[in-house]
């Protein structure tokens, strides 16, 4: 067996460094087939019959959509408006960041400014896309755009008939509390908030 020795003059160039070897590694799981087994207004169901690494073959289940955006609503330089809302499955309240799926014919930033207006009442002179995200990529494909939304103006929300929210405005130091204490839980809103402190230092 060959060895090679690596030097690395920190960090960030390792990790660079072992994601790209590890690509280089792994296989393109081949898909054989594929059938829709449902579709409704918000998503598809699919079976794939797909081979595995070894060369066996089996199914995958998973569920197509037309993609989500979720918005960092910064009412202040101290301030962010969220909601909260009753989750069915759970059977729990959840804190969260405006958003939803992307309706049909919309552009993702559109749909963000419709969902911040219905759900939490706002409306913004600038929206700013920080990054993206797959919510459970184990078993969907839908990709999350996230946006920064400035310079908020109060409007009449407008939640759908099967919608009911709770409008609240929490500091930065807030939500990281409700995090810390598991009562912030919902995890596009995670992903989301990460992402913003990411590069919250850029606006």
């Amino acid at each position: 067996m060959l060895g090679v020795l690596f030097i690395f003059k920190n960090f960030e160039t390792f990790c660079v460094f072992k994601c790209y070897y590890s690509m280089e590694k792994l296989q393109i799981l081949k898909t054989i087939s594929t059938r829709e087994v449902l579709r409704n207004k918000w998503w598809r169901y699919f079976v794939d019959e797909y081979k595995f690494p070894d060369g066996s073959e089996g199914e995958y289940h998973f569920v197509r959509t037309s993609g989500s955006t979720m918005t960092i609503a910064k009412l202040s330089e101290t301030s962010f408006v969220l909601t909260r809302q009753y989750r069915y499955l759970n059977r729990r309240i959840s804190l969260e960041f405006p958003g939803g799926g992307i309706k049909e014919g919309l552009e993702p930033e559109t749909n963000a400014r419709e969902e911040l207006a219905e759900e939490a009442g706002y409306e913004a002179s600038e929206m700013i896309e920080i990054g993206i995200f797959n919510p459970f990529n184990g078993v969907t494909d839908e990709i999350c755009h996230v946006f920064l939304a400035l310079g908020l103006t109060q409007v009449e929300a407008r939640p759908e008939p099967s919608e009911e929210f709770e409008i609240v405005t929490l500091s930065k130091q807030q939500i990281i509390e409700y995090i810390q204490k598991g009562e912030l839980w919902d995890g596009m809103t995670l992903a989301s908030w990460a992402l913003y402190l990411s590069k919250e230092n850029q606006f």
